[in-house]
């Protein structure tokens, strides 16, 4: 039986173990030009000595405009690429693989003027009116994701993983509360999300699994279910995506409609369900920072990875901590086995 600490393999990539760093944005990039600096290479690379098996770096915008807050990542540039070469690198050094999260914040993006998104509907009254993206505009984004998913294979990335949840361009354009277009993006929900997939998969490796993190639920009034993400998620497998990273909400304010209590392992139902309905393997995540909670989600099947997040950047050694204390197969660091006495 598999627990928190099996290898895990799918198509050409091999992890030591089953524990994930999910993308989290850091705000760090003072210079505003997208390039991840030291802050971010020690963010990163610590956590490869720390013992994590996967680490994906946090949303990186495809555009300019696409960024949260002009303090995040990008590669809208060939002039990226070495920055992420040299945390790549170094993550390896450890065991460690690493992928990186591509997006476009929409409608979110704080600093855009006008911000882009599928209809003119605001996320709420204090984020700026968006313009409706042109059929052009549409075919950039796509290439957008084409050439950012080229950067990341030449910086020498893992993985990719799309963003498609959280209320952000892709999951924009999938939920029925922020598309209302006329056109066949209109008509067809899962239409933009999946060109931008099969973009991605031009330009990867064969074998390269592509990864794409999705909304389960929306908890907004009269926001979609579970049963409505299926099949959108559906158009996305058949367009190319191999693993689906689950998390929820994020489309509206929070507590609109009451939503679910966020309790650790709250969310990891979802992922059990879209493992089953669309016979792929899946990312957990949700408040699984305890130990125990993380291992069950493994030994149940529930999941096949479980991402640990605030209790990544609580402490950088988590993976050795979790292995320590539920006595994985983990090896700890030479430097550092003076803080681990045996049991």
């Amino acid at each position: 039986m598999a627990d928190l600490f099996t290898p895990y393999s799918f198509h050409n990539l091999t992890l030591k173990n089953r524990i994930v760093m999910p993308p989290m944005c850091q705000y760090s990039v003072q210079a505003e030009d997208g390039k991840p600096n030291d802050w971010h290479f020690v963010h990163y690379v610590s956590r490869a000595v720390g013992g994590t098996g996967l680490i994906i770096v946090e949303m990186t915008a495809v555009e300019p405009d696409g960024r949260i807050t002009n303090r995040d990542t990008g590669i809208w540039s060939d002039e990226h690429i070495p920055a992420y070469r040299r945390i790549v690198e170094s993550v390896h050094t450890y065991g460690t693989k690493i992928g990186i999260q591509l997006g476009h914040a929409g409608r979110k993006a704080q600093d855009a003027d006008p911000p882009a998104a599928p209809s003119n509907i605001p996320f709420s009254s204090t984020y700026k009116m968006p313009a409706a993206m042109s059929a052009e505009d549409i075919e950039n984004v796509i290439n957008s994701f084409r050439e950012g998913a080229r950067r990341a294979v030449e910086a020498g990335f893992d993985t990719v993983e799309i963003h498609g949840a959280h209320g952000y361009l892709i999951h924009q354009f999938h939920s029925p509360l922020s598309n209302e277009r006329e056109d066949e993006y209109g008509q067809n929900y899962a239409l933009f999300g999946e060109r931008v997939v099969q973009a991605v998969k031009e330009v990867v490796p064969a074998g390269m699994p592509i990864m794409m993190r999705v909304s389960a639920m929306e908890y907004v009034d009269g926001g979609y279910g579970l049963d409505y993400c299926a099949e959108i998620c559906q158009r996305y497998k058949a367009a190319g995506v191999d693993l689906f990273h689950v998390t929820s909400g994020g489309e509206g304010p929070i507590g609109s409609d009451g939503g679910p209590k966020a309790v650790p392992g709250y969310q990891v139902e979802m992922a059990s369900a879209l493992k089953q309905k669309l016979q792929v393997p899946v990312i957990a995540v949700g408040l699984l920072d305890e130990y125990q909670a993380a291992q069950e989600v493994v030994l149940s099947g529930k999941a096949d990875l479980v991402a640990v997040g605030r209790g990544m950047l609580n402490d950088p050694y988590w993976a050795l901590h979790a292995s320590h204390a539920l006595q994985g197969e983990q090896k700890v660091p030479k430097a550092y086995e003076r803080g681990f006495p045996k049991k």
